[in-house]
């Protein structure tokens, strides 16, 4: 699976983005689709995650209440709404996939950087 991730970009503290996470060469409906962030300086930290149904879905609670993770398999595309952005959510935003919600992940995107101004 090719992961291809788009959205970023700079917004001030309180503001929306969406990020997208389109899959090419095979198909990701059988696939869980994680988002993984890293900020400046900082190691990785799972931020979300969907199962391949989409009945599935959990967050780290630094983003819950905030965050919404949903999928469209016809579309091969996994969304993260992103809403009351906070300084602290600014980091490169990568989507990974995984066999299941609990098994390591496979293949990643390039990352999109997310950038929230205070």
């Amino acid at each position: 699976v090719q992961l291809v991730e788009s959205g970023g970009g700079l917004v001030q503290a309180g503001g929306s983005l969406r990020l997208s996470c389109a899959a090419s060469a095979s198909a990701i409906s059988g696939y869980a689709l994680s988002w993984v962030r890293q900020a400046p300086g900082k190691g990785l930290e799972w931020v979300a995650a969907i199962e391949s149904g989409g009945d599935e879905i959990i967050y780290a609670t630094s983003v819950k209440g905030r965050f919404t993770i949903s999928r469209d398999n016809a579309k091969n595309t996994v969304y993260l709404q992103m809403n009351s952005l906070k300084p602290e959510d600014t980091a490169v935003y990568y989507c990974a996939e995984q066999a299941t919600m609990t098994s390591n992940f496979g293949s990643w995107g390039q990352g999109t950087q997310v950038t929230v101004s205070s």
